[in-house]
């Protein structure tokens, strides 16, 4: 999920979200369980997301009522015992019944991530009143739009205009949670955003156009969303210390009958089966009225399984590095110089002394904690700290409270070489852990060692995209049937719009003021597909959001600008990133407009998808899963699809099939021929295993299977995994 705030160190860090179960029997019908009931669910017991990331965003859809009393807030849902499926004994409904309403009455947690937007109306989190939401050259919102401005602490009605149509604020659960109310001397009771995350995120999906954007320089040029003339509503229901459920439900809810178009949720938190999981019970009502749902796909990689937001119905974004960077040069003493990161853009250092762990102070000074550093170490000279423990910019302040001149920032093994740029307070840069074994050994083998920083800018022309290592990587470990995530897009180092009253850093100590700001994170590139969402949208008013979904996905590109397959920086036995890090591949917003082809899907597909209702195989998603159970050769595993022609009315495709190493992949037939437009024709895919993996090698191959004809080019990733190990 997630954006990571340059205050905020772990590339871990990832949005995540309490799910509220759909409403209007909506969600809750997706998981085939719904009474014929009202439930009532008390915000007092509602659970809470626990946060490192301070804001954000919301965005759900759903039709059901919400009511407050005096004494305390009420959620009501809607469920319909019809819905439930037939084979669901008592004991199972009960279960799922159990773990919904648990998911509703428990704390979950909550970091960072972005994205939003969408053609008329669309959601985001909590926006605030900057020059990317200006509403230049826009009409009036459409008849179909509900939504409101909600006036709260500074915020008033006057905040929102044709651009900004809508400002919720959702903090009852919160505040019955906390047992007192929001402190509005610490933060907005209000849909104005203090932190930054909705403000970044909303303005990448739909920020109007501002030329001369940058950031003290940095990055300069015009900035806009994806889709900048789209209209943005903001729902706020993340506060200081977290996020309630029943915030959560109540915004989505809200959010859908205000009649948003895309719900862009840059949020999660650890995969959790669908009927517990809020935010795929949430999206699947979202889907079912229309709406559009991505979903950051979190920033717990480059571990494998640790992919969320995993339901088939949300579009699932990856996140990766694009090919301007700001770079930051580290002499030595000795001569050797590497490349680094970094947002600060003053003048360079001298060749100072340096100095690192128990040299520059007491216990935790190698991590720049607050108070581990001795000012009389450290005065004058450039500390070298280490990643962990603390925010990567407070490591900064840190350095220069104790009179510091400079902070090089060193990755451990663990971050390898992942460089993500921040907004340091004085001269430093962040280098990979390559670098940094090099940067200690010559502190430890020199007497006097010195360095120096020497900042370059905005560079341009790296290789990309490259997928950053924080990306979560599938297969997911919830729902192996489908490739998760399904695309990638920006997400490192992303310029976009910024709370003008609050600091770049996140630091009190931080007086600088900024109205556009880098972030990186899959926060960050959750909201790229959901501008490019709407754009789809409008160009396709008649297509459904699974349509929008596969156009994204069957066009998406595998290969960077120098024509070489996309490389994964989180990789440690290969440079080349798979299908389980990008998905289908990086979005190709002019080739989605004109797909070709389309997998379509209906709410029941989805449905049938569920536990036990049905063959995995034949849910008829862009990409393919295929998993084995066991080694054993001779093996066959049947999947079919469904594809409907939007290009040429008469045309004919033919398969190309990049087989997977250790399986055979047949397709019948081999040719589909179209007569008319909106044409459905099927084919069958069978994966024969051949020899499965030993016990060293990789337990996943992967291949593809495109459909061309002419200019149009409809590939799908396939990968096979055996699980037998």
């Amino acid at each position: 999920m997630l954006g990571l705030p340059p205050a905020i160190d772990g590339l871990t860090n990832r949005t995540q979200t309490t799910w509220p179960p759909a409403i209007d029997g909506v969600a809750i019908s997706c998981l085939k369980l719904i009474f014929h009931s009202l439930l009532i669910v008390e915000a007092k017991t509602a659970t809470m997301i626990l946060r490192t990331s301070l804001l954000l965003i919301v965005a759900f859809m759903a039709t059901s009522s919400i009511a407050s009393t005096s004494r305390q807030t009420t959620y009501i849902i809607h469920m319909d015992k019809t819905k439930m499926a037939a084979n669901h004994s008592p004991g199972s409904s009960k279960q799922f019944y159990e773990a919904m309403i648990d998911s509703i009455t428990k704390l979950s947690a909550l970091t960072e991530e972005q994205g939003q937007d969408k053609i008329p109306p669309k959601i985001v989190e909590s926006g605030q009143n900057t020059v990317s939401f200006q509403d230049t050259g826009m009409t009036p919102p459409p008849s179909k739009w509900k939504g409101v401005c909600e006036k709260g602490t500074n915020f008033s009605q006057s905040y929102c205009n044709n651009k900004l149509i809508g400002a919720r604020a959702f903090f009852k659960g919160y505040e019955s949670f906390a047992g007192r109310k929001i402190n509005e001397t610490e933060e907005y009771r209000s849909a104005r955003d203090s932190q930054g995350h909705g403000t970044h995120t909303a303005s990448t999906a739909g920020g109007n156009l501002v030329a001369n954007a940058s950031f003290f320089g940095l990055a300069k040029g015009s900035a806009f969303g994806m889709r900048y003339t789209s209209r943005i509503a903001a729902y706020k229901a993340c506060w200081r210390y977290g996020c309630v459920n029943s915030d959560i439900l109540a915004a989505i809810d809200k959010a859908v009958a205000d009649g948003v178009d895309v719900l862009s949720l840059s949020l999660g938190g650890s995969p959790k089966p669908f009927y517990s999981d809020s935010v795929a019970i949430a999206s699947f009502g979202a889907i079912r009225n229309g709406v559009f749902v991505s979903c950051s796909a979190g920033n717990s990689g480059p571990s494998s399984s640790t992919v969320d937001n995993t339901a088939p119905w949300i579009t699932t974004v990856a996140a990766n590095y694009i090919d301007r960077s700001f770079s930051a040069i580290v002499k030595l003493g000795n001569g050797q110089s590497f490349e680094g990161s970094t947002l600060y853009y003053g003048h360079a250092t001298k060749q100072l002394p340096i100095v690192y762990g128990k040299n520059a102070g007491s216990a935790g000074a190698q991590y720049c904690i607050n108070g581990s550093l001795n000012k009389k170490r450290v005065k004058g000279k450039i500390v070298v700290c280490q990643r962990g423990q603390n925010s990567r910019t407070g490591k900064g302040e840190q350095v220069k409270l104790a009179g510091g001149a400079g902070m090089i920032l060193i990755n451990s093994n663990n971050e390898g070489e992942e460089l993500l740029a921040d907004p340091h307070i004085l001269p430093a840069a962040e280098v990979g852990a390559s670098a940094a074994k090099s940067i200690t050994k010559y502190l430890n083998s020199t007497k006097n060692p010195t360095a120096s920083i020497v900042f370059k800018g905005t560079v341009f022309g790296k290789p990309a995209p490259m997928i950053a290592a924080f990306s979560s990587r599938g297969p997911s470990s919830i729902a192996p049937e489908v490739i998760k995530p399904d695309v990638t897009a920006p997400g490192v180092n992303i310029l976009a719009g910024w709370p003008s009253m609050t600091s770049p850093s996140g630091l009190k100590s931080d007086k600088r003021r900024v109205v556009f700001n880098v972030l990186s994170g899959t926060s960050m590139s959750c909201p790229h597909v959901s501008g490019l969402a709407a754009l789809l949208k409008s160009a396709h008013k008649d297509w459904s959001p699974a349509a929008i979904k596969s156009a994204l996905m069957t066009t998406a590109y595998t290969l960077d600008n120098t024509r070489a397959p996309i490389s994964d920086v989180g990789s440690s036995n290969s440079v080349l990133a798979t299908p389980f890090a990008y998905g289908s591949g990086h979005v190709d917003p002019e080739s989605a407009s004109d797909p070709g082809l389309i997998y379509d899907l209906t709410i029941d597909d989805y449905l049938n998808f569920l536990p036990g209702a049905f063959r995995p195989g034949d849910l008829n998603y862009p990409s393919f899963a295929v998993n084995f159970k066991d080694n054993a050769p001779n093996i066959t595993v049947e999947h079919q699809r469904t594809v409907t022609n939007v290009g040429p009315p008469a045309c004919s495709y033919n398969v190309q099939v990049e087989q997977p190493n250790g399986v055979l992949v047949s397709v019948k037939p081999e040719i589909l021929s179209f007569q008319k437009l909106g044409e459905k024709l099927s084919y069958k895919i069978s994966v024969v295993s051949l020899k499965g993996p030993t016990k060293t090698s990789p337990p996943s191959s992967f291949g593809s299977l495109t459909w061309v004809s002419g200019k149009y080019k409809v590939r799908s990733p396939i990968a096979v995994t055996w699980s037998w190990r």
